[in-house]
C-alpha cells in the first residue's frame, strides 16, 4: 500500500495526518523512520515500511475498505476472543469504530493511541464493561500493544490476537521457526521439529513457541522477527489455494505472498478481575 497518496483529511503534527481510503478513516505515519496506515474502523494496522526496507504488512487487493466486514490483511485485532470460541468470530474489536486518543513524536518516532470502551451494542454481544486501549510504535520496528482493562464489577474472561499477515516473496521459499516442540491442529496436539514450511495449508497453535519467532523470507532476501509477550501461543496460518479461491476478498493467488503468525491467547485463558489490566504485544523487526 501507497500510504503517501492517500487523500488527507486533516494534519496533525508533522509526522501525523488523517486520510481517507475508500469508506474508511486512516492515521497516516509518515516519518524518516519508516511510514505506517492504521485504520480507526478495527484499529487495523494496514501497512508498515520501515525507511529503505520493503512493505512488512500484506494487504489483500480484494480487501473490503466499506466498513461492513473485517478487513483481509493488515494486523487484524481479534478481541475478546480468538477463532468461534463465541459469535462473532475473533470477537467485535475487529468491526468496530477506535478512538484515536493521543499521538506522540519525535526523532525516534510516533507513538498512535487508540480507545475502544463497552457500549450497548457490545453488552449484547458480550456482557461486560472494559475499555482497550492499542499502542501502536511506529519507529524502525513496529510493536503493537493491546493492553485490556477491566472497568466492570464482575470478573470476565479473555482472548484475542494480533493476527498479523505478514508480506513475503513466495511461501514455498518461506520458513518459520523458533516455534517449539509442539502444535496443535484441528483440536489434537502433535510434535514439532519447531520449524515449519510449507506445501499446503497451514492452521496451527504453537503453545511452546519462544518468545521471538523468525520467518526467512527468502525471496526478498530478509529475516522478519516477532518478538510477542503476553500470550499463550503462536497461531501460523497461511489458507492454500482452495481456501484462497473460496474468499471474496482475496486474489485466488493471494496465498503465495503472504504468511501469518499471530501473537494470540488463543483460548481465553485470562481473567481479568475488576480493575486489573492485561497486555498482549507483538513487535515487528526486519533484517
Amino acid at each position: 500500500m501507497d500510504v503517501k497518496q492517500l487523500p488527507t483529511l486533516a494534519v496533525l503534527s508533522d509526522y501525523v495526518t488523517v486520510c481517507e481510503l475508500d469508506g474508511l478513516k486512516v492515521v497516516r505515519v509518515i516519518h524518516p523512520k519508516a511510514t505506517a496506515a492504521i485504520s480507526l474502523f478495527g484499529g487495523h494496522v494496514l501497512s508498515f515500511t520501515p525507511t529503505g526496507k520493503k512493505e512488512t504488512i500484506w494487504m489483500s487487493g480484494k480487501a473490503d475498505f466499506t466498513g461492513n466486514k473485517a478487513i483481509r490483511g493488515g494486523i487484524p485485532v481479534c478481541w475478546p476472543w480468538f477463532g468461534k470460541a463465541a459469535e462473532p468470530s475473533h470477537g467485535f474489536a475487529r468491526t468496530s469504530e477506535w478512538t484515536l486518543n493521543e499521538h506522540r513524536e519525535n526523532d525516534e518516532g510516533v507513538i498512535i493511541s487508540l480507545t475502544l470502551s463497552d457500549t450497548a451494542e457490545t453488552r449484547v454481544i458480550w456482557p461486560h464493561a472494559f475499555h482497550a486501549e492499542l499502542l501502536m510504535e511506529v519507529s524502525d520496528t513496529l510493536k503493537v500493544s493491546l493492553v485490556s482493562t477491566n472497568t466492570g464489577e464482575s470478573a470476565m474472561q479473555i482472548g484475542g490476537a494480533l493476527h498479523t499477515y505478514f508480506n513475503i516473496g513466495d511461501i514455498h521459499q518461506t520458513t518459520v521457526s523458533e516455534l517449539g516442540n509442539e502444535y496443535i491442529e484441528a483440536g489434537e496436539r502433535k510434535p514439532s521439529t519447531g520449524k515449519t514450511t510449507f506445501e499446503g495449508e497451514v492452521d496451527r497453535i504453537y503453545p511452546q513457541a519462544a518468545d521471538t519467532v523468525i520467518i526467512e523470507d527468502a525471496a526478498n532476501q530478509r529475516r522478519i522477527e516477532v518478538s510477542n509477550q503476553g500470550n499463550n501461543g503462536v497461531v501460523v496460518w497461511n489458507p492454500w489455494q482452495t481456501l484462497a479461491e473460496g474468499m471474496a476478498d482475496m486474489e485466488d493467488d493471494g496465498f503465495l505472498t503472504m504468511v501469518c503468525a499471530e501473537s494470540a491467547v488463543y483460548d481465553r485463558s485470562v481473567t481479568l478481575q475488576p480493575g486489573e489490566k492485561h497486555t498482549l504485544s507483538t513487535e515487528v523487526i526486519c533484517k
